[in-house]
């Protein structure tokens, strides 16, 4: 029985292969370098054998770097509010647009929402570093229009943070919103035909109806956003931070961008990358433990 059945499956298998290879060669076999968070690297030497073993030094030095802990809270900080408003926003908006009748604008916002998604940090860096300018850019214009000083979005430790986080959300919720509208077309239109029955409004509906059917889509997707509490984005970051937001920007991703190919400790700069996967690993394993509580959901 085991052998028909592989054999019915091996075309899937087949297909499957050319991925399964590309992550054995670009995942698993650069784990090998994990031990040179344990040495003192110098590119020269080779790898295995001639490195020199310092344990747990470069772990400590980053530890007692004045600068980590501000490092740590801006990468929570940062990451903790795209993942929270990745999961509000998206749920306005998919309630909203449901509420629409009209069948071509509902298709067209949809489709203006959802572009972002596809365009790179490095496009819309350039983009949003002209709009968000202190001297000529759209915004600042436009606040000046009303009599308001111009903000410094890019270049001051009050308002960077925010900006990252509010740009992050603009550029990646149409992408959420389309979950959720596939959700909210699975609800039965008969609860709706109900609910109006009982005299229940458009609100209440939304609210007893609408939201209750899409719930352990919403669950499922806050627990898995759980593993994400470490990523605050790198690409955005890097692509429009400047050494005058370090102190509210820097982020664990661009410390050790940094730290590694800057300034060549790349034994440090593995630790760092070591003991921020140590966490990530908890953190997915426990939203996955979390999903599969709460929300029934399962890998395999």
């Amino acid at each position: 029985m085991g052998i028909k059945k592989f054999k019915r499956e091996l075309p899937l298998n087949l297909m499957i292969l050319p991925g399964f290879i590309f992550i054995i060669i670009f995942s698993y076999v650069p784990m090998a370098g994990i031990i040179i968070a344990f040495q003192r690297f110098i590119p020269a030497k080779k790898l295995f054998g001639d490195q020199q073993w310092i344990g747990l030094d470069n772990f400590k030095y980053v530890m007692n770097l004045p600068s980590f802990g501000n490092i740590m809270w801006n990468t929570f900080y940062i990451a903790s509010m795209k993942v929270i408003l990745g999961l509000i926003v998206p749920i306005v908006i998919a309630l909203l647009l449901n509420e629409m009748k009209n069948a071509l604008l509902k298709r067209s916002i949809q489709t203006a929402i959802y572009l972002p998604h596809f365009l790179s940090w490095v496009v819309l860096g350039g983009i949003f570093i002209d709009m968000l300018s202190p001297t000529d850019g759209l915004i600042n214009t436009f606040l000046n229009k009303l009599g308001l000083e111009s903000i410094f979005f890019l270049g001051d430790n009050k308002w960077f943070p925010t900006t990252m986080i509010v740009t992050d959300t603009w550029k990646d919720f149409g992408y959420g919103t389309i979950i959720y509208l596939a959700a909210l077309t699975g609800i039965n239109p008969n609860l709706y035909e109900a609910a109006q029955i009982d005299g229940a409004n458009r609100w209440k509906q939304t609210l007893h109806v609408s939201l209750p059917g899409i719930q352990m889509v919403v669950v499922l997707l806050m627990v898995l956003s759980l593993g994400n509490l470490l990523n605050a984005g790198f690409d955005q970051i890097f692509n429009m931070y400047s050494p005058m937001v370090y102190e509210s920007g820097d982020i664990l991703d661009t410390f050790v961008y940094r730290i590694g190919l800057l300034d060549a400790q790349f034994g440090v700069a593995t630790a760092v990358g070591l003991f921020k996967s140590l966490i990530a690993l908890v953190l997915v394993s426990t939203s996955y433990y979390c999903a599969y509580k709460f929300a029934d959901y399962r890998i395999f």
